[in-house]
């Protein structure tokens, strides 16, 4: 049985200042209410620090949202796409919602991890050590892990996504840090999750738009597969599947690195209940697709436990990402069973490309790309959740194309979404100050300073001299000792999959 919280950040009948609110846990409030001539109380959920706001909040946010007591461990297999997400959208599910929002909290931490400094040797590398990363990022209590780190290739033709130092003595010269695969260790998750679960997050674009501009807008077929119809941007493969022999960390491709360590852990987890989720924003976004496909292609999710075999569920959540491939990637994608989630700002021009003459809007796409083979025919894949950011009174109506594509700002508009026409209202504690962390979104009334997040002193240190340094890091471990041996085990299934296919 479902119960009903009233939210509420202010109301024209009574004013909640301030020094009401904490930036710990909740508090609750009563308030008398009538219904029907009864007096009944409900909770009034004060859903957002105001560490931010004004002392008297003068908009109106009412709203009467139901909340599903069901425990997430019974419906988990709902909530990461088992039937599209139907019926859980419009309405937002309040326990979607959080999912939704904690998974893009992973993809965020790919963000606030990374070394953008062009003046650092460490210059596109991630500014900690993996197991320390969540501790060091506040995230120490979600329960999960550090497996491995993730690397790619910088020398493709995408150079405003890369980043690269202005110093002649750097970590790596061909390097960038891409990511990150966890699992979930702690058994109170495990148990609240209802089964254990793998994540893998791709680092995208924080505000700058460039990269796009250096897409080709070229489709390729991956062979990944016999079929040569299926094909996905150009730009994307490459980022994917080159690697550098003469790099410690491109030896292997970003493809093989994370393809070896989903089976090492599937192996290592082996008769348990198990979850593959992918996130990641902008071209992240384009890599957990990729990737997921990838991974459910070669099956490397198909598990036998000596008496049935059966499928590990992949879910992809995917912020502000762009079109991947042609109408058949989709159409495959959705044979294989791989779920996604699209959360998008409809301001956002991201979404939009590539594809911008040929895309899964038009009637004729199938015909476009069987019979006139039309080389510039992309769809997206999945469901779409459309946000608008004009519809929270938080944000500066009009901004500019960085904002619109703003992370934190498309996880503050869920945590205000309750679904098409409904009024928006903070369902949860999410403070609206890490909308500003990166960016310039804010209302000015609300005292955040534009881009506030940065490292102490750009991590300088004073050593034992006196002296300000910055000091060195410890040397990360570029690839597992057995990633050759895992990278083999799946060769063989993909290779018996395909004999498989052959023979059928």
């Amino acid at each position: 049985m479902a119960s009903l919280h009233l939210l509420s950040l202010n109301h024209p009948k009574f004013t909640l200042h301030a020094a009401s609110f904490q930036l710990g846990p909740l508090r609750k409030y009563k308030l008398n209410q009538k219904s029907n001539n009864l007096n009944f109380q409900k909770s009034i959920k004060c859903s957002t620090s105001l560490s931010s706001l004004s002392p008297e909040v003068e908009e109106e946010c009412l709203v009467l949202e139901e909340e599903d007591e069901r425990p997430l461990s019974e419906i988990w297999k709902e909530i990461q796409g088992c039937h599209d997400w139907d019926g859980l959208l419009d309405p937002m599910n309040s326990h979607l919602r959080r999912e939704i929002i904690r998974y893009g909290e992973f993809a965020q931490a790919c963000y606030d991890s990374f070394d953008f400094d062009p003046h650092s040797k460490y210059c596109g590398s991630c500014k900690y050590q993996g197991a320390r990363f969540f501790e060091k990022l506040g995230m120490a209590d979600r329960g999960y892990q550090i497996s491995r780190y993730l690397y790619a290739t910088s020398d493709i033709n995408l150079p405003n996504f890369y980043q690269k130092s202005k110093l002649s003595s750097v970590w790596s010269t061909h390097a960038n840090w891409m990511g990150y695969v966890a699992v979930c260790t702690d058994e109170d998750e495990i148990k609240r999750l209802g089964r254990r679960d793998i994540v893998v997050s791709w680092r995208g674009t924080v505000t700058y738009l460039e990269w796009i501009y250096d897409l080709k807008d070229i489709l390729h077929s991956p062979n990944f597969t016999n079929d040569p119809s299926i094909k996905m941007e150009l730009g994307f493969y490459d980022l994917y599947t080159k690697k550098e022999d003469t790099c410690n960390f491109c030896s292997f491709s970003a493809r093989e690195q994370v393809l070896a360590e989903i089976k090492r852990l599937l192996d290592y987890y082996d008769g348990e209940e198990i979850s593959i989720t992918i996130t990641g924003h902008s071209l992240g976004a384009a890599l957990a697709i990729i990737t997921a496909y990838d991974i459910a292609e070669l099956g490397v999710n198909i598990v036998n436990d000596g008496r049935v075999t059966h499928k590990i569920p992949i879910t992809v959540y995917s912020f502000g990402g762009p079109r991947v491939g042609n109408l058949k990637f989709k159409e495959r994608c959705e044979e294989l069973g791989v779920k996604v989630l699209r959360v998008i700002n409809i301001h956002d021009k991201v979404p939009t490309v590539p594809g911008i003459f040929a895309n899964e809007k038009l009637q004729f796409q199938k015909y476009l790309e069987e019979t006139v083979s039309f080389p510039w025919s992309y769809a997206h894949v999945g469901v779409e959740l459309t946000l608008d950011h004009t519809h929270s009174p938080f944000l500066k109506p009009a901004s500019d194309l960085g904002c619109a594509h703003n992370l934190e700002a498309h996880l503050h508009l869920l945590d205000g979404y309750h679904g098409k026409g409904r009024r928006f209202c903070l369902a949860n504690k999410r403070d609206i100050a890490l909308v500003n962390k990166d960016s310039n979104f804010l209302k000015k009334e609300y005292g955040v300073p534009p881009h506030w997040r940065q490292d102490e002193n750009k991590g300088m240190v004073k050593n034992n001299d006196g002296r300000w340094v910055l000091p060195e890091r410890a040397r990360v471990e570029a690839h597992p000792h057995d990633i050759s041996y895992h990278l083999n085990k799946i060769l063989k299934i993909a290779t018996g999959s395909s004999q498989l296919k052959q023979a059928q």
